[in-house]
């Protein structure tokens, strides 16, 4: 097991969503020399940047991404896959020309092919090509797969690959522009509660399926598998839990007290059809298992969000 209080962390992405819960958890373990580029100062699509932020780092933890919802990737498909895969093959590359330790790359659901049976497996994730309005921000994503193994292969170089799936919590992204499912249809609630407005219009038929990870318990992954797993093979990091679009609109309505009518705009795409994953690799390798119940974890997103709005409101319980 690493010991991360002895180690230099770059983590590419620490003052994120995502990665200000990594930095808190690597903190909690008792890692001190915690390295966040941020990106005024080191542009990581510069390969002179990336060279200089891994310059004595022993590990680095790779977060940082360009990602948004169905939206964003159907308006700025080219964008996604350039921005993405220039960032991570070349902080690996930089990274292993430098001598670090261990490379933890962090990939997306949205790797997986189209129509992956449920629950998605890791074996499955090369048997087809992913939804198609998020393919180049997943194939992207995805190629650190490659680069990892390729790397592990040929030089030795201890580089991990990590799935997590749809993430949602405090600190999340609440712009329409580029946020993802559970803040979008949380700002679409309040907005349409406050405006009184007689219904909210969604995009799709609500028939699709996801899956959510609690940011806190994604960031005890990453931080598990950093300190514990030292594999070729990519690990699935999930609830195991499922629900539908149209179910989690009407929970979100309901908690924010939106009494207005639900409208499903058909002419715009559902994405992927299904997902669940397979999170027994996970637990197998490196212990870790979500604790966060979907109930606790969307309270408290919705709480956070109106603390950050500075609009406070009432959040009625699941169960009630």
């Amino acid at each position: 097991m690493m010991d991360l209080s002895r180690k230099r962390v770059l983590v590419t992405g620490g003052a994120g969503f995502l990665g200000s819960h990594v930095v808190s958890k690597l903190r909690e373990r008792g890692a001190r020399d915690i390295f966040i580029p941020r990106s005024r100062h080191y542009n990581l699509l510069d390969k002179e940047a990336c060279r200089e932020v891994v310059q004595g780092c022993h590990v680095v933890i790779h977060l940082a991404a360009k990602v948004g919802g169905i939206g964003l990737n159907r308006e700025k498909p080219g964008e996604l896959f350039y921005e993405n895969i220039m960032m991570g093959v070349q902080m690996m590359e930089e990274a292993r020309l430098a001598g670090v330790e261990k490379f933890v790359a962090v990939g997306t659901v949205c790797a997986y092919p189209k129509f992956t049976p449920t629950p998605f497996r890791e074996d499955d994730l090369w048997e087809g090509y992913p939804e198609e309005t998020n393919a180049p921000y997943g194939l992207a994503k995805k190629m650190l797969l490659v680069q990892a193994q390729a790397y592990r292969a040929q030089y030795g170089f201890n580089a991990i690959y990590l799935l997590p799936v749809n993430l949602y919590g405090p600190r999340d992204n609440f712009d329409p522009k580029a946020s993802h499912v559970i803040p979008a249809l949380i700002k679409k609630a309040v907005d349409a509660k406050e405006s009184r407005a007689p219904y909210l219009q969604v995009w799709g038929t609500g028939s699709a399926t996801r899956e959510f990870l609690y940011a806190e318990d994604a960031a005890e992954g990453i931080v598990l598998a950093t300190e514990k797993y030292n594999k070729k093979d990519p690990v699935n990091l999930g609830s195991g839990e499922e629900i539908s679009i149209r179910d989690l609109t009407q929970l979100i309505c309901r908690m924010v007290g939106y009494p207005g009518e639900i409208r499903w705009d058909s002419t715009k795409p559902d994405g992927q059809p299904r997902r669940r994953l397979d999170t027994g690799r996970a637990f197998q390798e490196f212990g870790f298992k979500a604790r966060t119940p979907f109930s606790t974890g969307l309270e408290k997103t919705l709480n956070s969000y109106f603390e950050y709005t500075e609009k406070p409101q009432e959040v009625v319980p699941i169960s009630a």
